[in-house]
């Protein structure tokens, strides 16, 4: 980057209200940090990769199919995640 341009003073787009509001109504997805076992993101990433998808797409795919069912607690979550894993 130049010199010349000083950013120091910008802003995030999420912090500026009409801009924040652009993004959440064009993605209409949310960004989160989220630890899983290593075993299951390979088996996610092989799996999605042999059905030509996103491994995120495969996960939130997965968890979309599981959350109908009503709430769901982590035991449950990962044994939902392990058998459908198991399935493919």
């Amino acid at each position: 980057m130049r010199k010349q341009h000083d950013f120091s003073k910008a802003k995030r787009a999420k912090d500026v209200p009409h801009l924040a509001k652009l993004q959440t109504e064009a993605k209409g997805k949310t960004r989160i940090t989220m630890m899983l076992d290593n075993d299951l993101l390979v088996a996610f990433r092989a799996k999605a990769e042999a059905e030509g998808i996103g491994y995120q797409t495969l996960i939130n795919r997965t968890l979309r199919q599981a959350s109908g069912s009503g709430a769901v607690d982590e035991d449950t979550l990962r044994r939902i995640l392990r058998e459908e894993l198991r399935a493919g």
